[in-house]
């Protein structure tokens, strides 16, 4: 039941290129740096990655993305990463993306053990026709498309076909943690984090705290330990290193107060 490793190097040792994963986190918020760069300096590459977002040039995935580890993106959102936008519309990465919802759902889906679901958002765009460009050309035209969506009816409005989504690892960092995997997010972080747990065959998380087993209230338990394989505790500096993605100060500022 003891499911601590000793570094994050040990924890993502297996990971095999072209493994698929899950990453959790929003932007810059909830990101698993610590596994990211162990990841990194491990040297993994071809990776299938399921996230909101890639992280932006530097920081979070965008560092296995400026080292060209990732061979295709599922996510809702480009973001800041210039990196991300030139490897997509160059033709070196593919990219899938969707409702931001919508890809919730389908980890989620994947999690729970079902297979696929319907839901209206994407009725009637090109996420439903087909045709967007998963992969360009290096010409600049479209040399993977996305295929049409199934579309059904009930109680006489239409909605698409959504396949839940399942990867072989997850890397996600949570606030507090046990050592039988049991995972408090805090806040914000909170957002895909949980999602990108459920639908792993292997979870890793890191933890900013390591407690005992039955030190966390069940109902504050946020992601019970059944899905949670292996857990990697966060140095002081690794935990609070809690990077703002953009940082936008308003006349209160020159108070001391500083809204991002």
């Amino acid at each position: 039941m003891n499911k601590v490793r000793g570094s994050a190097a040990e924890a993502v040792a297996d990971i095999p290129d072209g493994a698929s994963l899950a990453v959790g986190g929003f932007g810059l918020s909830g990101v698993p740096a610590a596994l990211i760069d162990a990841l990194y300096a491990r040297g993994t590459t071809g990776l299938r990655v399921v996230s909101n977002n890639c992280g932006v040039d530097g920081r979070g995935l965008g560092v296995l993305l400026a080292a060209g580890r990732i061979a295709r993106v599922t996510g809702s959102y480009v973001g800041e990463n210039k990196e991300f936008a030139r490897q997509y519309l160059s033709g070196e990465l593919e990219v899938e993306l969707t409702p931001q919802g919508t890809l919730a759902e389908r980890l989620r889906a994947g999690g729970a053990g079902i297979p696929a679901f319907y839901t209206p958002a994407g009725v009637g765009t090109q996420v439903a026709r087909g045709g967007l460009p998963w992969r360009y050309a290096p010409d600049g035209t479209v040399a993977v498309p996305s295929p049409p969506k199934e579309t059904r009816e009930f109680g006489g409005r239409p909605y698409l076909l959504e396949h839940g989504i399942t990867t072989d690892f997850a890397l996600v960092r949570a606030w507090r943690g046990d050592r039988h995997g049991n995972l408090v997010f805090r806040r914000a972080a909170a957002n895909f984090n949980p999602l990108a747990a459920m639908a792993a065959g292997v979870t890793i998380a890191e933890v900013e705290e390591l407690v005992e087993p039955g030190e966390l209230a069940p109902e504050d338990v946020h992601l019970p330990g059944i899905y949670v394989q292996r857990v990697v505790t966060l140095s002081a500096a690794q935990a609070a290193d809690k990077p703002v993605e953009r940082l936008t100060l308003t006349a209160s500022s020159a108070r001391g107060t500083v809204r991002s």
